[in-house]
């Protein structure tokens, strides 16, 4: 396993490697939900939710759906509904055990995001999930988060990153596809075939 020769152990030493803070990019962080925050979760249709279990296991979560899935309840709490997915409840276990969540927000072709910190808790109140209903039916539950930080995110990732730019993105040749990295990693006995038939309907009881 590899070990670095040359470890960085001191914030100083870190300061002094990023250069003397910028003051607006230090009072930028607000303790709420503002009209700005609140108009760039009403365009987002994904975001990435990390969450850190007892024993400082971490988990970073995908989380997508229609553009403002996520709900502002009011200025300092955030509803986000967990439809049925691989049933793993990585998040889920992690928040009960451990509040404090991370959440990135991304709008298709804008390059910054908006961050929030919080901590955050599991509820099932028929009227909140109603209000996130899609087609008739209700989430399972939601995970509201109490809103601690709220900030805007420089676009230099996503510019380095090309994320936004076809021309860019490389080839997706040679890549595994879903339905054999599963196979491979769960050991399953079933074909690749199989696996990737009851991928394609939506069948993820076992996947």
């Amino acid at each position: 396993m590899y070990q670095p020769r040359m470890r960085i152990t001191d914030c100083a030493e870190v300061q002094t490697l990023l250069g003397p803070p910028m003051p607006n990019q230090v009072k930028k962080v607000i303790d709420h939900i503002d009209a700005h925050c609140k108009a760039w979760i009403a365009r987002t249709p994904f975001i990435v939710l990390a969450s850190v279990g007892a024993t400082g296991a971490m988990d970073v979560s995908p989380k997508g759906d229609q553009p403002g899935f996520v709900r502002v309840v009011d200025e300092h709490t955030l509803a986000i509904p967990d439809r049925p997915g691989n049933h793993r409840g990585d998040t889920l276990r992690n928040v009960l055990e451990n509040p404090g969540v991370g959440i990135v927000f991304i709008v298709p072709k804008r390059r910054e995001v908006v961050r929030v910190n919080g901590t955050a808790l599991l509820a099932k109140d028929p009227d909140l999930l109603s209000q996130m209903a899609v087609d008739g039916k209700l989430p399972n539950l939601a995970i509201v988060v109490r809103v601690r930080e709220a900030f805007f995110h420089c676009g230099k990732s996503i510019i380095r990153s090309g994320l936004w730019e076809p021309e860019r993105w490389g080839p997706v040749d040679g890549l595994p596809s879903y339905a054999q990295a599963l196979k491979d990693h769960a050991a399953s006995s079933d074909t690749v075939e199989a696996i990737h038939t009851r991928i394609e309907h939506n069948d993820l009881l076992l996947y």
